[in-house]
């Protein structure tokens, strides 16, 4: 299989960005390597040692630190896990990889054949009800206040397939605080147009991009059975708006077709497959070809 990789400096801090694309696939992967802090090689700065930043890990199910709402989340199977490849090392010998995928990529999300993963109604309603908590998700989301349930209802439930970087919320003192996050697998989320995910359900928090930490991070809370901090992934924004999301069935591990939007009473099965099968979307992540 060919695979062409480019190399692109992104900041003086020693950032950089490797393009992966397989042509047999045709699947897109991006591996961000952020610097660890001032000793990591590149990054420049001076030789105090810094204060380790935190990393909040979040179970699938637990509400964790400060919930907006009560879980949303309903019952159902947790996905079968696939296989994620460990990422490569930083080119620099420092620094913490990285990998980050788009919204687009199929077979990303699990879910059940016209089933939620969240109670969307049900969200929306328990943020209805706070108004302090609906003005600080408003803010933390980048929407109206007016508009929560709107943008709420144009969101599509979804199950991780992977461990992913996210930059969470709790509600504290009347606002919204930002956290750096782990969610695992399993977990249960809204996603936007772009595929991105914007709603963690077990707690109602609003979700973003990620943060680069620019030291040796420190993990709070407990690891579950499996996790490795070089196995996490990152999801960006697809450059267009998605229409379907391609998911993959937690029932039969086949593809599920899921207008974007919608809660699962317009899913089909996809006319044409995917060109990947499930069990591989996350495998080939940290194979690169230098020519």
């Amino acid at each position: 299989m060919m695979i062409r990789q480019k190399l692109r400096d992104i900041s003086s801090c020693g950032r950089r960005e490797i393009l992966v694309r397989s042509r047999m696939r045709g699947l897109y992967a991006t591996v961000a390597v952020l610097c660890l802090g001032p000793l990591a090689a590149g990054c420049g700065g001076d030789s105090k040692a810094a204060e380790p930043e935190e990393i909040l890990l979040q179970s699938r199910s637990a509400p964790g630190p400060e919930p907006f709402t009560a879980s949303t989340v309903t019952a159902g199977e947790p996905p079968a896990l696939p296989t994620v490849a460990t990422a490569p090392k930083s080119p620099s010998g420092g620094g913490v990889t990285l990998r980050t995928l788009s919204g687009a990529t199929p077979g990303l999300y699990a879910g059940a054949q016209e089933s939620a993963s969240c109670d969307i109604g049900r969200q929306a309603g328990l943020l209805a009800a706070d108004k302090r908590k609906a003005k600080a998700f408003a803010e933390a989301a980048g929407v109206e206040h007016s508009g929560v349930a709107a943008f709420l209802r144009g969101l599509t439930p979804v199950v991780l397939r992977a461990d992913v970087r996210v930059t969470g919320h709790g509600f504290h003192d009347g606002s919204a605080v930002a956290r750096q996050s782990v969610l695992q697998a399993g977990t249960a989320v809204l996603v936007d147009e772009y595929g991105a995910p914007r709603v963690r359900c077990a707690s109602g928090a609003p979700l973003e991009q990620p943060v680069a930490i620019r030291t040796a991070p420190a993990n709070k809370g407990e690891p579950w059975s499996g996790y490795r901090a070089d196995r996490v992934i990152v999801i960006k924004p697809a450059t267009q708006a998605v229409n379907n999301l391609l998911l993959v069935s937690v029932v039969d591990n086949g593809w599920i077709e899921r207008p974007s939007g919608t809660e699962g009473e317009d899913d089909a099965r996809p006319a044409v497959l995917p060109p990947v099968d499930p069990d591989e979307v996350f495998v080939d992540l940290a194979r690169t070809d230098p020519g």
